[in-house]
């Protein structure tokens, strides 16, 4: 049986693939399909199972999601919300602030609406770095006393009567968890270090605290300053520990919860208890040897550990904050021929704006009127200015250079180059990478492994150690506990992930998953397009030519012009780039467009329609076996001494008889040689495959020094080609630009869009050129490598640090050297062993990918 529910709650694809999960394993259920877009589940079931059963399910898991037999009211609370595209709906990076994720990402890419704990791992949950709406990005005036109430302008609360006063931009939630563990450090600080210097000057032959108070009320004291770091500073640790043995989701704090509560409880009782305790844990005073300054320094330098993560966190998503810097927050509209300075989530679709010299360019458009050059570095990674004039397309937090322009919005808020470049690098950044599931799978078994090792240590140093043996044996279990970090094991792919996605950003590379970054170190076979890939997808017409040496067609009149008039008819309804380089020069040549009917597009061949009651086809030889009008040897070597210099030859065909032709003609993008040559270098074979004839390829083939291409290549030609290719057992990487390369993007390992190309070709890729040249395809690849390489690096030094680490701490060495770790410095080793993999990873910032 199969059935459609609908889902309430989901807000992710970590909440999708969580859903998808808990169905899939109600009993019964044979399959289940979730749709994050549709919010729908497709679950199919041996018999029929009440949904009652389905709703258990959720609830058990925590209760976050719902499930219902009938779609859901248009927005309930709680309820994803449609896409609507609608102007109202425009305002800038709508509905991307306010999300915050784990660091270790233990629920995949799952997202929560407020700062807290991961319920897995118990880390900090780190701010999403993405704009909120009207705050946060400068202008426009409030309420002191209504918030709620927000203006463009300065004036008069409307329910209050007070002055607007400027907005403030909102000190992130980033910056507030820093703020609060800063504040707690300082007090845990003042309070342990007291404590460690009475526990210190017990070393001391004549102690003269001693002479003060005897050793039993300094202990007392201990206590009393404990009392602050524990059930204040550092009681988070301990509720997490606590979360994390009831879930059974065991983690780092697990393991500090038990090492520095065992030691301050054992302190606590050996002093309300002192007679329970043999005399190996005893003074000369009688009073029993605490273990306040332990407990509290190791709470204190864990609590260090977490303040300076917190500060290098901000740095592994630095890209993203860049990027943000370069959303302006007001605009020059043109509204009645006037001049009016506007909020940016004020602009709409198809509005006119002005944009002066040094301006940031608010939205996605065109240019309407004027010339400049425009400083597209900070998402193109490329330094030189690009010229632009009338018609030219302009994004979104660009530069303007020292010429004053008017555009056209045709892109605004969240549909905006800049915001899918924000939100995609979001994305990609808490997604997991393949290699992550080793290092999950280790820490998964870590922590009871490392407390069978405390214990094991214990009973060890308690039968063979020497006087006082429960003494060594528990200050040894405890240090093996405090330096067994599964936190450096967790956070060692997802920060390398962080920082070179946003690397790639920067150098317009957006990687879309963190699988990409993997699979694209892997690839050895790289296909490519040539129109829009190779070439710079600008397409020219450079001659019209008519056959008129068949007499019926000089007879209809068919020369050059009417081959141009026909042609440019048939090509208005299409919006391939071929066809409207042809449209664009008839228009240049005054040619009059006749009305058709009945358009339809083949794909990978051509177009058709009916003009004057004629039955009109436009495209290349398979177009014209489609319609059943042959080209006779005559046509084909004329249109051949034109395909040899590698240009494009259309046929066009009017009721089975082909009548002419378009030449197009396509230049070769300057870095595709050097990019395809360096590519060769690191083994990757290049192979092209395009839609051309055999004769156009291969003179784009022969100038690139291509040995492997093939010509006529229809969509599901390139989708064979890549399938056969895996089949041979190669990793395959797809290059395209258009529609038609969508199912071969689709299809290899890693699809690469360029994105000057179609929004499909995009949406199938998993990794998208900014720029829309190959050089980008050698960035990529050098990026992958650099952060698979830094992904390793971090991956040994965690399994080493724990490798080396608990067996010092349990006291291999004090036979042979008389060396023992301290639990101090074990809390001390363990803080900083975090720390250290995210420096590690924060060295992607200063690596070269060009």
């Amino acid at each position: 049986m199969k059935h459609t529910y609908y889902i309430q709650g989901m807000t992710c694809n970590g909440c999708r693939s969580h859903v998808e999960k808990t169905l899939s394993e109600v009993e019964g259920v044979s399959n289940a399909r979730v749709n994050l877009e549709q919010e729908e589940a497709i679950i199919e079931m041996e018999s029929h199972i009440p949904i009652e059963t389905f709703q258990k399910a959720l609830q058990e898991d925590g209760d976050n999601y719902s499930i219902h037999k009938n779609p859901l009211p248009a927005s309930p609370k709680g309820r994803r919300k449609n896409k609507d595209k609608s102007k109202s709906e425009k305002s800038p990076l709508r509905g991307m602030g306010g999300s915050f994720y784990c660091p270790m990402h233990c629920e995949g890419d799952r997202t929560y609406n407020k700062p807290g704990d991961c319920p897995v791992c118990g880390m900090d949950l780190v701010e999403e770095q993405s704009p909120l709406l009207g705050r946060g990005l400068g202008g426009g005036f409030t309420c002191p006393m209504h918030p709620e109430v927000t203006k463009d302008e300065a004036g008069s609360c409307p329910i209050c009567g007070m002055d607007l006063v400027p907005m403030q931009a909102d000190v992130s939630a980033e910056e507030k968890t820093y703020q609060k563990l800063l504040k707690k450090f300082w007090i845990a600080t003042v309070f342990t270090l007291p404590i460690f210097l009475i526990a210190m000057s017990e070393m001391l032959s004549n102690n003269p605290l001693y002479d003060v108070l005897e050793q039993k009320q300094w202990n007392w004291i201990q206590f009393g300053l404990s009392i602050p770091v524990v059930f204040y500073a550092t009681w988070m640790f301990f509720e997490r520990a606590y979360k994390s043995i009831t879930t059974w989701n065991l983690n780092m704090f697990t393991l500090i919860g038990i090492g520095a509560g065992v030691a301050w409880l054992f302190s606590v009782f050996g002093m309300f208890f002192p007679d329970i305790f043999p005399d190996q844990f005893k003074a000369e005073s009688g009073a029993v040897h605490v273990y306040f300054e332990a407990a509290t320094v190791i709470l204190t330098l864990v609590l260090l550990g977490q303040l300076l993560e917190a500060r290098a966190h901000s740095k592994t998503n630095s890209a993203v904050k860049e990027l943000l810097k370069l959303a302006p927050n007001k605009a020059i509209k043109i509204v009645e021929g006037e001049e009016v300075e506007v909020s940016i989530d004020k602009i709409e679709l198809d509005d006119i704006l002005k944009v002066k010299p040094g301006d940031k360019i608010p939205v996605d458009g065109v240019i309407t009127e004027g010339d400049t050059s425009i400083d597209e570095s900070m998402i193109t990674g490329e330094p030189i200015p690009v010229d632009k004039a009338k018609g030219d397309k302009v994004s979104s937090g660009t530069i303007n250079g020292n010429q004053s322009f008017l555009m056209k919005a045709k892109k605004v808020g969240s549909d905006t180059l800049l915001s899918q470049i924000i939100h995609m690098v979001n994305n990609a950044s808490r997604s997991r990478a393949p290699i992550q599931n080793l290092a999950d799978k280790v820490s998964g078994y870590f922590v009871p492994v490392v407390v069978l090792i405390s214990l094991i240590t214990f009973i060890v140093w308690a039968i063979w150690g020497p006087e006082p043996v429960y003494v060594y044996a528990f200050v040894n279990a405890i240090a093996v506990l405090i330096i067994a970090c599964p936190c450096a094991l967790g956070l060692a792919t997802p920060m390398s992930v962080m920082v070179g996605v946003g690397k790639g950003a920067q150098n317009g590379v957006l990687i879309k998953n963190a699988e990409a970054l993997e699979k694209m170190d892997k690839v050895d076979t790289l296909i490519i397009d040539k129109t829009g890939t190779i070439t710079e997808g600008k397409p020219t017409v450079e001659k019209i030519g008519s056959f008129t040496e068949d007499q019926a067609n000089s007879e209809r009149g068919f020369n050059e012009s009417k081959v141009l008039q026909y042609i440019v008819s048939l090509n208005s309804n299409s919006e391939h780039p071929l066809a409207e380089a042809t449209v664009k020069y008839g228009k240049e040549q005054n040619a009059q467009m006749i009305k058709s009917d009945g358009f339809s597009a083949v794909t990978g061949k051509g177009v058709q329609a009916t003009i004057n009651d004629k039955k009109v086809a436009l495209g290349n030889p398979k177009m014209m076996a489609y319609a059943n009008a042959e080209i006779d040897s005559q046509m084909q070597e004329e249109a051949k001494t034109y395909q040899k210099q590698g240009k494009t030859v259309s046929y066009l065909a009017v009721d089975k008889r082909v009548v002419g032709y378009v030449v197009i003609g396509d230049k070769i993008k300057a870095t595709s040689a050097k990019a395809i040559k360096e590519l060769q270098d690191k083994g990757v074979a290049v192979i092209m495959l395009t839609g051309d004839n055999h004769d156009t390829a291969q003179a784009v083939a022969l100038e690139l020094s291509l040995a492997n291409f093939k010509a006529s290549m229809l969509p599901e030609d390139k989708l064979k080609e890549v399938e056969k290719l895996q089949d041979q057992g190669k990793v395959v990487a797809m290059a395209g630009d258009g529609i038609n390369d969508a199912p071969a993007l689709a299809k290899s390992d890693v699809g690469i869009a360029m994105g000057t190309g179609t929004d499909v070709a995009i949406e199938s890729a998993m990794i998208t050129l900014v720029k829309g040249d190959l050089h980008g395809i050698v960035k990529a690849k050098n990026l992958s490598h650099a952060v698979m390489r830094n992904i390793k690096q971090n991956l040994f030094f965690a399994l080493i640090y724990n490798t080396v680490g608990i067996p010092i701490a349990a006291g291999v060495l004090f036979p042979v050297f008389g060396i023992l770790l301290s639990p101090m410095i074990a809390a001390l080793a363990m803080s900083f062993s975090s720390v250290s993999v995210i420096g590690n990873a924060l060295r992607l910032k200063t690596k070269t990918i060009n």
